[in-house]
């Protein structure tokens, strides 16, 4: 399920270290009250991260409740961004990097540009 973005409107991950003893209501608290997001919003992933980067726990609204996923890499760990305590969208490619242990921020990467219009 989580390997795969498809299935959400939007992607948040809360960068810097996360208590992962948090449950539903704690980490929708962050959410609300440190990153002024809305928890409530159906579709939208919020993924945090302790100081072990091998397990990653996932907040997800359906509308009648949350669904609080966990995620525990057995033989590998998440390339997860600590340096700023903030929350950033990410995009189905930076989603995909992070699930397969890469960094959300390529160095290497192509960039996408903006069409230039030609006179």
């Amino acid at each position: 399920m989580l390997n795969d973005a498809s299935g959400f409107s939007e992607v948040y991950i809360a960068c810097g270290y996360t208590d992962m003893r948090l449950g539903i209501d704690g980490l929708a608290a962050i959410v609300k009250n440190t990153f002024h997001l809305n928890p409530f919003h159906e579709g939208v992933l919020f993924l945090f991260c302790g100081r072990r980067t091998d397990r990653i726990k996932g907040l997800l609204f359906e509308g009648d409740g949350f669904l609080l996923l966990y995620k525990r890499l057995e033989n590998a760990r998440f390339q997860w961004p600590r340096n700023e305590a903030e929350m950033k969208q990410l995009t189905p490619q930076q989603f995909k990097w992070l699930m397969e242990g890469l960094a959300i921020e390529q160095k290497k990467a192509i960039r996408k540009i903006a069409p230039v219009s030609i006179c």
